[in-house]
């Protein structure tokens, strides 16, 4: 189990300093696909250029997800 962070970046990010706790990484990264999917969704965000940087405890970027 590790906790993982998700920063939304659309040229400022915007820091996540809870996190969500995942069995793994692989976990992780599906979870951003699915936050990807709810933003994509998101009528307000039409135009932007918008993407998840999934972050490992020691704050590795270990994924990016388009939005």
């Amino acid at each position: 189990m590790g906790i993982y962070y998700f920063d939304l970046r659309d040229g400022v990010p915007s820091r996540d300093r809870q996190g969500v706790e995942f069995a793994n990484m692989s976990a992780a990264i599906e979870h951003s696909k699915d936050l990807a999917e709810q933003l994509r969704q998101d009528p307000r965000r039409k135009g932007v250029a918008l993407s998840i940087v999934v972050l490992d405890e020691s704050g590795t970027e270990i994924h990016r997800e388009r939005v």
